[in-house]
């Protein structure tokens, strides 16, 4: 297959730069003069598209998932990360892969595709480029701040860039989505993606489709995050894209995620996590508590059940002592052939079942056009279907748990928790609800080192120590710009 062929290539490639490089500035002052700086786009936009697979699925998605209480660390007796994570010891020295490959590797593709594809005439391929450099912005704001934007990605003509602040990012993010939305849909390009590309693959023609919901998709998520710092500007947003009628996603084969494969080297990052360090992660009691008590078909995807063949599903506290007689991560997030493990689920980034999430609070919350109990319907319809539960078992749940009831705030802990459970492996967004809504509501473990759930994380040691514009935060407690919730 060749799309394979390009996955194994690009991972090794990933494999080396998280290997031996630790931040920005140590890429870039370390530059061998001799070395390749650039290559094809076609092979560039490989490498852009599997990292931002991989981006999504490893560290950011291992840190928001244990603080939301979908996983939960476990071992069979010495402590490890994962426990470390779950009671909130999450250093700034752990986070120095995910900045690397975040500003050293995703960016740096994305610059240099937007840069060549500009020269050459090649308008689809920089309109791609600039709707994932949004995507990986969106994701870094919300889970550090105010980061460096303007001032990135000039290499050694800057290795110390400022910090721009979260505000500013968000605007400029709607702009950059609005340009890659209007050069995906250029009449003319030289070059086109088409099977390079790991995320939407296939003949541009119908691919741009793809790209172009997503990218509209993504700024309803963007304007939703607005909804305790500026509903009005939230609203109005939100009423204005609707109503424009451009495209958003429309079905489960429109999400926003990047395949694997079950081969050597192609797997996804949570399978291979999980591969790797047996029994450090497994599913959180909160999640599964709040699945239990609805008798969720989703169960038997997300998770093994405890004891085996019981049709029981049990999940791990924070600072519970150390065993394995809980539920594991399961099909879902692995993938699994009936006998063993393979790798080929995909990583989740942006749903069908997000969008009519952020539609149905939207209709709630701000009177945005549509029905929230419509919205809300599809929403676990969307999930469930790419759960692969049966039409039946979906309709006997949404018969006894799919009505919306109750006060508004009641609605939208219902919304949000449907949301949660629905979000099951997405990286950051379910940590950006909760912090929005307070919902589904997160208890700290007895554990944990601080009194309160995180609301941003600490700046990686790599930049504290290289970039003198990085001031390290006071503590986990300091919010990002939209976060006003109590």
């Amino acid at each position: 297959m060749k799309q394979s062929r390009y996955i194994v290539i690009t991972l090794f490639v990933v494999i080396g730069v998280l290997t031996s490089s630790s931040c920005k500035k140590f890429y870039d002052i370390n530059k061998d003069p001799d070395a390749i700086t650039t290559g094809p786009i076609e092979q560039q936009l490989t490498s852009l598209t599997v990292n931002v697979g991989f981006f999504a699925g490893s560290d950011l998605n291992r840190y928001s998932s244990l603080l939301m209480q979908q996983y939960s660390g476990q071992s069979s007796g010495a402590n490890n990360q994962t426990q470390d994570y779950e009671k909130y010891l999450i250093q700034g020295s752990d986070e120095n892969n995910a900045w690397a490959t975040m500003y050293a590797t995703i960016l740096n593709d994305a610059e240099n595709i937007i840069t060549n594809a500009s020269a050459t005439g090649s308008p689809h391929y920089s309109g791609v480029a600039k709707i994932l450099k949004a995507y990986a912005y969106q994701l870094s704001v919300d889970v550090w701040g105010d980061i460096p934007f303007t001032e990135a990605q000039q290499l050694t003509q800057n290795t110390q860039p400022k910090y721009d602040t979260g505000t500013a990012i968000y605007t400029a993010l709607i702009g950059l989505l609005d340009q890659g939305i209007a050069e995906v849909n250029a009449t003319v390009s030289n070059k086109s993606p088409g099977a390079n590309s790991t995320i939407y693959p296939g003949t541009f023609a119908t691919t741009k489709n793809n790209w172009i919901k997503f990218a509209n998709t993504l700024k309803l998520r963007l304007f939703l995050h607005y909804s305790e710092v500026d509903p009005g500007f939230a609203k109005a947003q939100i009423d204005q894209l609707i109503n424009s009628a451009v495209p958003f996603i429309a079905s489960n084969a429109d999400n926003f995620q990047m395949a694997f494969l079950d081969q050597a080297a192609s797997q996804n990052p949570i399978d291979q996590f999980e591969t790797a360090r047996a029994g450090y992660l497994v599913a959180n009691d909160r999640l599964v508590g709040i699945m239990n008590a609805k008798n969720d078909p989703r169960r038997a995807s997300y998770f093994t059940q405890f004891p085996a063949g019981s049709g029981l599903y049990k999940g791990s506290i924070g600072g519970a002592a150390p065993s394995q007689n809980y539920s594991k991560l399961h099909a879902y997030l692995r993938g699994y052939n009936g006998t063993r493990y393979t790798g080929d689920a995909p990583i989740r980034m942006l749903t069908f079942a997000e969008y009519n999430f952020i539609r149905a609070e939207a209709a709630l919350r701000f009177g945005s056009p549509g029905v929230a109990q419509t919205f809300y319907t599809a929403g676990i319809t969307a999930s469930m279907t790419d759960a692969g539960v049966t039409a039946a078992n979906i309709s006997t749940y949404l018969t006894a748990s799919g009505t919306l009831a109750g006060t508004p705030a009641q609605q939208l802990e219902q919304i949000i928790t449907e949301k949660y459970v629905a979000s099951y492996g997405v990286a950051v967004e379910p940590w950006t609800d909760w912090r929005r809504t307070g919902y589904p509501v997160i208890t700290p473990p007895a554990n944990a080192v601080v009194s309160f759930v995180p609301r941003s994380l600490y700046y990686p040691q790599s930049e504290i120590d290289l970039n003198p514009n990085a001031k390290q935060k006071s503590g986990l407690d300091v919010r990002i710009f939209w976060d006003k919730r109590p």
